[in-house]
């Protein structure tokens, strides 16, 4: 099949004009044009600046007109669309492609689905804390039928850059701070966007992005520096975009950030050498909005002559809607200054993924009957209400002892599960924003799709008093037998261009917790938020609190799902807690050093914050109990076979996540204390108890020397298996 493209493709390059081919590589975002003065983009500033409200920016839109460029797209120079999410336009542009361009080239049209389209499900982060490789996967093909039936062709996702600094916003988009997570997240998606075949109308092409290490930028502020060694970005970075070549992306987008001074958008050696000649990628590159030409701004090139030049040549096809090549290149190739088989290298790679797609042959692949029948079907919802309730992640469930206990409980229980029938008093305004739930890069979401907390206590009939900021604490306390507060971030609190340098909950949310609790009744917290978050109080202070994230549109009904029980929750962190803010990044995988933090003044350690994060890597509680016990660990002729018993000795059936890790005890280069090598997600039954293996190649157990060459060395490792990253039950090994 791929022998037929190709020759397809070169007869009809050969067949191409100089121009033809630059708008092959062109991206086009449609304009906003209207009654403003400014560019859209000033206008989005000037909002995010507060000179208009967003009520005024909000009315200047509602005069605005989208502007597609179509005599651009006759005239041949536009390949692709970013930000068309309707079948009608797609359709209407695609047929101006097909019928009306000398060539009848087909569009490319690509868009973010980062965590589902109008079935929005939880952000990424959230859901990595289902630990679910099937879920993952589930939940992208959904994506994929229904923003293919809007006319979509490519998503801008997954994001796998390992993040293990809270403070970037970008931690919302990914699948926290391990490398390994990363990886099987990144390849689960892959698999979901893309399907089994992908000339299917319910096919898109994965992008994955950002390449690479976008997650290290310095102090966790987007856009910034990543400066590291080629170990660890060989060790804790490269590896989940690999796995996503390795499933079969089809495209990748360069990050924003340089890695070692050389911006991706121009690095030859990231693009060519180690995506291309050492991974083998065939598929096309894409930049990231506007990156080509803010090399400019980085610094690495004088002009957007010299940035259009320098990206095509390192390997990036596309630009996405800097307009740097289509003003550029064709000067460039005439001039002698870029060799046309350079251009005619990326044209090819963008013409084999429309190829691959079956644009040529199909290029009408949705329609509006189809999009209609496809949006929001009950069984997203149903699906989206799952992957909610498991990515949710209950993080303290103390016992409570006082009126909510009957003589039954024996005087002390936890406050969670809640008994059918409670009546609640519920505060904080997240607890009846619909429009917050979906969290960050939800573009095609709709607020009237989501349930909030208010709506599914509405619905299941449930006794409830509200203040959205506590008016009537009292008064609704006396008269409820359970508070709960909601409490968080706002979508636009994380995310892209949202790093904060503190990390921490508004002083009126704390003083709301902390004003609940002393009414005496039982306080239960729901976090609504898009990062980790440094929490001390609530944790030290509040007997109950449930992580729910940004759950997407079935928010409320999944964490009432939690709350009362009829789900178990079985989430577990993939992202460590850190104390304050100061402590970023803070992430479980880290060295010892020579003088590992500790009681003496002189060790590695902050003197105003403790040693331990609040809540830590693969913590996650359930309303059962679990027992680890025999792990026993054989050698076998290739890898390291490990054995260990789970026990439910709770009385609720429930999942739990067994994880496994390793500790290289002495190595020529300084190892993690700790690293997440395998897990599995396991469904246990109340008093049920089951065997777990997992098969450790010894290959798996090596690094990257100071020369770079890969070794496993013999020595003594420690594993460590139960249900987080502090486990306790271990056994060492030696690899001779």
């Amino acid at each position: 099949m791929k022998d037929n493209y190709q020759k397809r493709i070169e007869d009809l390059i050969q067949k191409m004009t100089l121009e033809e081919k630059v708008g092959q590589l062109q991206q086009c975002g449609p304009s906003l044009v209207g009654a403003f003065e400014v560019s859209f983009e000033e206008l989005l500033d000037m909002m995010f600046d507060g000179r208009i409200s967003q009520e005024e920016f909000g009315r200047l839109m509602s005069t605005a007109e989208q502007d597609f460029h179509e005599e651009d797209l006759r005239a041949g120079r536009i390949g692709s669309y970013n930000g068309i999410g309707d079948a009608a336009t797609a359709n209407r542009l695609q047929k101006i492609a097909v019928e009306e361009t000398r060539l009848g080239i087909p569009l490319l049209f690509g868009y973010d689905v980062i965590h589902g389209f109008r079935a929005v499900t939880p952000i990424p982060l959230a859901e990595s804390c289902a630990w679910d490789e099937k879920l993952w996967e589930r939940t992208a093909r959904m994506a994929a039928e229904e923003a293919t039936s809007a006319g979509v062709h490519m998503t801008f996702a997954p994001m796998v850059d390992a993040a293990k600094d809270a403070r970037w916003g970008r931690v919302s988009e990914g699948a926290g701070e391990d490398v390994l997570l990363n990886a099987l997240y990144g390849a689960a998606k892959v698999r979901g966007f893309q399907g089994e075949d992908l000339t299917a109308d319910d096919a898109m092409a994965a992008c994955v992005k950002h390449f690479a290490a976008y997650g290290a930028v310095e102090a966790g502020k987007d856009y910034n520096r990543v400066d590291m060694s080629m170990q660890r970005l060989y060790e804790e970075y490269l590896p989940a975009y690999k796995a996503c070549i390795d499933a079969g992306a089809r495209a990748v987008m360069p990050a924003f950030n340089d890695i070692n001074g050389i911006p991706c958008s121009v690095n030859e050696w990231l693009l060519r050498k180690v995506l291309r000649e050492d991974w083998g990628f065939d598929g096309m590159t894409i930049s990231d909005a506007n990156a080509i030409g803010e090399c400019v701004e980085h610094g690495i090139v004088c002009d957007r002559k010299s940035a259009a030049k320098a990206a095509l040549e390192a390997g990036m096809d596309m630009d996405m809607t800097s307009n740097v090549y289509v003003e550029e290149l064709a000067e460039l190739v005439r001039n002698g200054e870029l060799s046309e088989s350079v251009l005619d290298l990326a044209v090819e790679n963008i013409l084999r993924v429309k190829f691959e797609l079956g644009l040529f042959d199909h290029p009408y692949q949705t329609d509006e009957e189809r999009e209609k029948a496809t949006l929001l079907r009950p069984q997203y919802r149903e699906l989206a209400r799952e992957a909610a309730a498991n990515s949710m992640v209950l993080l303290k469930n103390e016992e409570y002892h006082g009126a909510y206990s009957s003589p039954a409980d024996c005087g002390f229980k936890p406050i969670l599960p809640l008994k059918t029938g409670t009546r609640l008093g519920i505060f904080g305004e997240l607890a009846a924003d619909r429009g917050e739930m979906t969290g960050a890069w939800a573009i095609g979401a709709n607020a009237e799709d989501c349930v909030s907390i208010l709506d599914a206590c509405e619905a299941r009939g449930i006794s409830y008093r509200y203040s959205q900021n506590g008016e009537n604490m009292l008064k609704i306390a006396s008269e409820s037998e359970v508070l709960i507060a909601v409490l968080g971030e706002k979508k636009d609190e994380s995310g892209e261009a949202a790093s904060r340098a503190a990390i921490t909950l508004p002083e009126t949310q704390v003083k709301l917790a902390g004003d609940l609790l002393k009414t005496g009744k039982p306080v239960v917290i729901v976090l609504f938020n898009g990062r980790p978050l440094a929490i001390p109080d609530l944790a030290e202070n509040m007997p109950a609190i449930l992580e729910a994230w940004h759950p997407g549109i079935e928010a409320g009904n999944a964490v009432l799902d939690i709350l009362f029980g009829d789900v178990n929750p079985s989430g577990k962190l993939t992202v460590t807690f850190p104390y304050a803010s100061g402590q970023c990044p803070m992430y479980y995988a880290h060295i010892n050093t020579g003088r590992p933090g500790g009681k003496s003044k002189f060790t590695s350690k902050y003197l105003d914050a403790p040693l331990e994060p609040v809540f830590s890597f693969g913590h996650g509680l359930s309303y059962t109990q679990y027992e680890y016990q025999d792990l026993h660990i054989e050698k076998e002729k290739s890898a390291f076979r490990i054995c260990v018993s789970v026990k439910n000795v709770g009385s609720f059936n429930g999942a739990e996540v067994v994880q496994c890790y390793v500790r290289d005890l002495a190595a020529k280069r300084v190892r993690p204390v700790r690293q997440l090598k395998a897990f599995k997600k396991i469904e246990i039954a109340a008093g049920e108890k089951r065997v777990v293996e997992f098969t450790i190649p010894f290959e798996e157990l090596g690094y990257y020397d100071w020369n770079m060459n890969y070794v496993v060395e013999p020595g003594e490792f420690l594993f460590y298996v139960g249900g987080d990253s502090r486990c306790t039950l271990c056994e060492k090994v030696i690899l001779e």
